[in-house]
């Protein structure tokens, strides 16, 4: 699942090659993807001319002179710019630009592309509720975020509406370079580990967005991102000698979901 490196790498390809071209045509394979009826959709934003893109959370935001088209790629998936001649096989959604290319959308599994009209995005359920972007919130902000909240590390990390765009894949890693274990609640956090935790996300988030993006996502032109199994430092590293201190990596219950913890480097106690 694309996380927020995989987003903002997304979002910066997208102003590069993107902006200042108009959506000429759409077409819709999988109806269900939409918030809107295809007929709607399609008036919507067909003929816009694309201003910007931004990312929040796992959403990207693409403003026309329209309104918006918001893209959510849900599990995984492609999100191409190809020529019309040369259309990847497997697409839900197609944008017709101007010039001999289209914006191609793919879904593994579940994703959203949906339209909203000018002015009205804090209508839009999905999106305005999301928190603050992981790498947008200054060290004072984080701490006001965490302040008086009682539940533990991981699941305010995971949680969109408190801070948006870290999930499984990236949270293992941030835990580990903070020395934090996953169970571990807020209210046990000294002020030296919040900001410990603040700069990890920084840091861990950066480091993948700095090459791309994590290696199973692809860019606009279907390369694969640079930040690859190899890079991971605990996460999914069961039974690996940890990088700091050589005890074994394991994997452990955290709730509903499952984490990679150095027992030594990340006491719960």
């Amino acid at each position: 699942m694309p996380e927020l490196p995989e987003i903002a790498c997304r979002a910066r390809e997208m102003n590069e090659e993107l902006v200042g071209r108009t959506i000429r045509s759409i077409d819709v394979l999988q109806p269900k993807c939409l918030n809107v009826p295809v007929d709607v959709f399609r008036a919507g934003l067909t003929g816009g001319k694309i201003v910007g893109v931004s990312h929040r959370g796992k959403w990207l935001f693409v403003e026309t002179s329209k309104g918006h088209l918001l893209i959510n790629m849900g599990m995984g998936g492609e999100l191409l710019l190809a020529r019309h001649d040369e259309l990847p096989e497997k697409w839900r959604v197609r944008f017709g630009l101007d010039g001999d290319e289209a914006l191609v959308v793919n879904f593994w599994w579940v994703g959203n592309t949906h339209y909203v009209e000018p002015g009205k995005l804090a209508e839009h359920r999905m999106t305005a509720g999301l928190g603050p972007n992981a790498l947008d919130v200054a060290p004072e902000a984080f701490s006001e975020l965490l302040a008086g909240r009682r539940g533990r590390v991981k699941s305010f990390l995971l949680d969109q509406s408190k801070i948006a765009g870290i999930g499984n894949a990236y949270v293992h890693d941030i835990l580990f370079r903070a020395r934090l274990h996953p169970l571990r609640t807020i209210p046990t956090l000294l002020a030296s580990e919040v900001e410990a935790l603040h700069r990890a996300i920084r840091e861990e988030l950066q480091r993948s967005i700095d090459v791309g993006s994590a290696w199973y996502e692809v860019d606009l032109h279907g390369r694969r991102g640079g930040f690859t199994a190899d890079d991971l430092r605990v996460g999914y590293r069961e039974g690996e000698p940890c990088p700091a201190c050589g005890t074994a990596i394991e994997k452990i219950k955290t709730g509903s979901t499952s984490s990679f913890v150095c027992p030594r480097c990340q006491p719960l106690d």
